[in-house]
């Protein structure tokens, strides 16, 4: 049986409205975990992104 490997990133504005993107792939589990901490930090507009190994997130999108 295959098993399929998911990844994803983050996107989200910092607490000056600085839009960011992480430059690292989690897993869901991690992910949300890391959407947590930046939420508690003031970020707003977090949002997990499903990726493909080497991609890339455009913080502004």
């Amino acid at each position: 049986m295959a098993i399929k490997m998911q990844n994803f990133g983050l996107t989200w504005a910092d607490t000056d409205g600085v839009p960011h993107a992480s430059v690292v792939s989690y897993n869901k589990t991690t992910a949300e975990h890391r959407k947590t901490a930046l939420e508690a930090a003031g970020s707003t507009h977090v949002r997990i992104v499903e990726t493909k190994p080497g991609q890339l997130l455009d913080p502004r999108a």
